[in-house]
């Protein structure tokens, strides 16, 4: 569920309408609603209350620090996968012994980062990152907390984009390898051996996968007890989906039926990565109609927001939900129409022959579940300022990221003299 509807004819984000804010600051901007982060958040924690477990919210769905501390302060941790992840977790508030370190490309100055404040462990992805986590930690006089990030081979059932758990994925150390891997580890003097990882993918609609994923964890876990290398936490990754259109992903409380009762045994902690569950559907990106045509019978509908702004649409296929922000619009003749932005670039659409309102020019639309993989995928391609951030809570509203401008685009570049 989320907190925007329709309210005296305006669509609404909780108690704001969307048409003053995009008055106040200007189209586009993205809309996250304060009660809906916190809804979806309380729901899963809630759903897995029977276990010890930590919920890390996935930075990379939404990293915005509002978000993060507001998460934060609910008693959520972070899921990052790099050095900024890591700077913007801290910065929001999030203690280092909820932080979880994961991806498969980590520096060692993002290492020696993470050693420094004491991060809660790093998912460690290949025998050489284990073996420069070992170096580094020796630099730095600290031991390392890790797992082993293992791939089940399980098909996640997801865009192939997004799927990580199968062996052809760039994730994760093989099963068959695991136990070799983990004896390295634990082998190894600045190394402390701590967990087992796994993530199969994002936007998974059934419950079967997890479930699959987590009886080959479980017995590898057992095959480590009896090798001497006991784990005290099992990090089950994230990916729970969520609706776009017509998709009925399990909720947390589903999950938790199913791999609650598999968890409880074990006597460890379970580390969960949930990104889009919790922010996706808490957030909107608003635009403006620029103009709208028809060539040769196909119609367009040409907004204010682009492909640098939402990329998912361009680079997925992915559906996003577009309501008018006029509820009146509703209630216009229907057209077949691709919804494009302004980027020279035919990839460049939110929707491609999306049965609309014939909008007309300068209304509001309101692009939904775009409060994971938004703003932070977005970019400064064609020269374009990436568009402010709104938290609204209740009756307010506030910019929790403002808009950049064309000093922005330039901050940090210089013309060499002999351009002078």
């Amino acid at each position: 569920m989320h907190h925007f509807s329709y309210k005296n004819g305006e669509y609404h984000c909780e108690n704001v309408p969307l048409a003053q804010i995009a008055e106040d600051v200007g189209t586009p901007f993205y809309c996250y609603s304060h009660a809906t982060l916190l809804r979806h958040f309380t729901v899963f924690d809630e759903a897995f209350s029977e276990i010890e477990h930590i919920v890390c919210f996935a930075v990379k769905a939404n990293s915005n620090l509002a978000v993060l501390s507001l998460l934060g302060k609910a008693g959520g941790g972070a899921d990052i996968v790099s050095g900024g992840e890591l700077f913007r977790a801290l910065s929001a508030g999030i203690s280092p012994d909820k932080i979880v370190y994961a991806g498969v490309g980590k520096t060692r100055e993002e290492i020696r980062q993470a050693l420094n404040v004491g991060v809660m462990m790093f998912n460690v992805e290949s025998s050489q990152e284990l073996l420069t986590i070992d170096a580094v930690s020796a630099q730095v006089g600290v031991k390392a907390r890790v797992a082993l990030r293992v791939n089940p081979n399980v098909d996640a059932k997801t865009h192939p984009y997004i799927s990580t758990g199968l062996k052809e994925n760039k994730f994760g150390i093989g099963f068959d390898t695991a136990i070799e891997e983990y004896r390295l580890a634990a082998g190894l003097k600045n190394v402390e051996v701590v967990g087992i990882h796994k993530h199969i993918g994002s936007q998974i609609t059934q419950v079967a996968p997890f479930v699959d994923a987590l009886e080959k964890t479980l017995g590898l876990v057992a095959q480590l007890k009896d090798d001497g290398i006991p784990i005290r936490y099992i990090d089950m990754g994230g990916g729970l989906g969520i609706t776009y259109k017509d998709e009925t992903p399990p909720q947390p409380k589903e999950l938790a039926e199913q791999i609650a009762p598999m968890l409880k045994g074990t006597g460890c902690c379970v580390v969960f990565e949930p990104g889009r569950v919790i922010a996706g559907n808490s957030g909107a990106l608003v635009t403006r109609v620029l103009y709208t045509k028809t060539n040769d019978a196909k119609s367009f509908i040409i907004v204010d927001a682009a492909m640098n702004d939402m990329a998912r649409p361009s680079l997925y296929g992915s559906y996003q939900g577009i309501v008018p922000v006029n509820e009146s619009a509703l209630g216009y003749k229907k057209v077949s129409a691709d919804v494009v932005g302004p980027i020279c670039e035919t990839g460049d659409f939110l929707a491609k022959d999306r049965v609309l309102p014939a909008f007309k020019q300068g209304e509001l639309l309101s692009v939904m579940s775009a409060g994971a993989y938004g703003f932070t995928m977005s970019s400064n391609y064609n020269s374009r300022c990436r568009v402010p951030e709104i938290l609204v809570n209740g009756d307010r509203y506030d910019v929790v990221r403002e808009r950049e401008t064309y000093e922005d685009l330039v901050r940090g570049e210089s013309i060499p003299d002999y351009l002078s």
